[in-house]
């Protein structure tokens, strides 16, 4: 890609975006002197679209004039309400229809999964999950595997990156399932990472772990309406993932669930159940024994909360029209430009700890200054770009193809080479 590090370069390549009109779908927080934001941030919490009040608000009227009647007579009924949601999910996610499913939120989720396809012996009960997984997982994983009966600090296998390193091997991956995959019941891992956006290859580590007959899960919260996850073609067993982030539903809404379709009529596998899961022809007969809807859908527990269903409906609408794969493609040059701004620095003190290969990462970059604290985020943000801070020295910014442009990179590395005290 050719790249220059201009101002002008960067204005030019927004002018012909083809993706740029999505940019005015979205609500960009305004400074105190009413510029925006330069907000780096979707990979945390992504920005509003301004559809999302006139999709919750058709809600709001038709539960004021109907009640409960709204479940059949509203504008989008609410009890089929979710099954709005679930072909733009797929197509979003890379997986079937009756793989896919929105329903409560990511720990809950995983916990439901876990449940299903964490099923320990006495020969083989162990967890592998990344060393450096988010805390939430982890907790999960160790709460799991002690209501189990075993212990966390034994029974999970924490893969941690090589000394000197912050990223996995696939070679360390396949090295450790084969030596222990005898006793791992549960391949987890996030993806992509949360800390270091690394993304890993899905299909491979599905097969290695198929090979020894273990499970395989994946944890998607930074990988959905990111990149193409394509998680039917990966085979794994199952995928969870939040709507938060880059799928741009609002604080603490819905997640997303996938179950392989080969899982679809296993009505015998053990699951935690509730009256939402149960078949849809005689769901209301209320007195009859569980009978699971096939496929995900058989995986839900209870009605949904309609308004924050709303608020995911109105994202997915802008998923759709733009697609994923013209997302991808500016993402991979966007974020490919900001790389390239990053390196321009030519300071020892700035690294890059995301891999450099493209196919190995979403947009996020996590950028590692060295000898930095938390001052130099603070003055970051003084000066208008919302970015996120990890300890002890990595910032997170995540250009999103929707609504971040060339211009916003440019000014984001601008504004760090002044923090730093670098001179142009």
């Amino acid at each position: 890609m050719n790249f220059q590090d201009t101002l002008s370069f960067a204005r030019s390549e927004d002018r012909k975006d083809p993706l740029k009109s999505f940019r005015r779908s979205f609500h960009i927080p305004k400074q105190s002197n009413g510029k925006n934001h330069l907000y780096f941030c979707g990979n945390s919490l992504g920005l509003q679209p301004k559809t999302t009040k006139s999709f919750i608000e058709q809600e709001l009227k038709d539960w004021k004039a109907y009640g409960v009647e709204g479940h059949f007579q509203s504008k989008n009924p609410w009890l089929p309400y979710h099954e709005f949601l679930t072909e733009n999910m797929a197509r979003v996610v890379g997986a079937k229809p009756i793989e896919t499913v929105v329903m409560n939120t990511l720990s809950v989720n995983l916990h439901l999964m876990m449940v299903s396809f964490y099923r320990p012996t006495k020969k083989k009960y162990k967890i592998l999950i990344e060393h450096d997984a988010f805390p939430s997982d982890r907790y999960a994983v160790a709460s799991q595997i002690a209501f189990h009966g075993y212990d966390p600090k034994k029974s999970m296998i924490s893969l941690k990156a090589r000394k000197g390193e912050t990223l996995l091997r696939m070679e360390d991956i396949e090295k450790t399932i084969a030596e222990h995959g005898d006793e791992i019941a549960l391949i987890l891992f996030g993806n992509p990472n949360y800390y270091t956006g690394q993304f890993l290859d899905m299909k491979a580590i599905t097969k290695m772990g198929r090979k020894k007959k273990c499970m395989v899960g994946f944890d998607c919260a930074h990988g959905a309406g990111n990149l193409p996850l394509n998680l039917h073609d990966s085979g794994a067993d199952f995928a969870v993932w939040c709507t938060y982030k880059y799928l741009n539903s609002g604080p603490g809404s819905l997640g997303g669930c996938f179950v392989h379709e080969r899982h679809a009529k296993a009505k015998k596998i053990p699951r935690f159940t509730g009256w939402w899961g149960h078949n849809k022809a005689t769901r209301f007969g209320m007195r009859d024994g569980f009978d699971p809807i096939p496929g995900v859908e058989g995986w839900q527990l209870s009605n949904p909360p309609i308004l924050s269903m709303a608020a995911i409906h109105a994202s997915l609408e802008i998923f759709e029209e733009a697609g994923m794969d013209r997302l991808r493609e500016k993402s991979l040059r966007m974020t490919g430009y900001l790389e390239y701004l990053l390196n321009e620095l030519n300071t020892d003190r700035v690294r890059i700890i995301t891999p450099s290969d493209p196919a190995r990462r979403g947009c996020q970059l996590s950028v590692q200054v060295v000898n930095a604290d938390k001052k130099l985020y603070n003055k970051l943000t003084k000066k208008g770009v919302i970015a996120d801070w990890r300890e002890p020295d990595v910032i997170r910014v995540a250009p999103v193809p929707l609504y971040n442009n060339f211009e916003d990179c440019w000014q984001l590395v601008d504004h760090l080479r002044s923090c730093i005290g670098l001179k142009k």
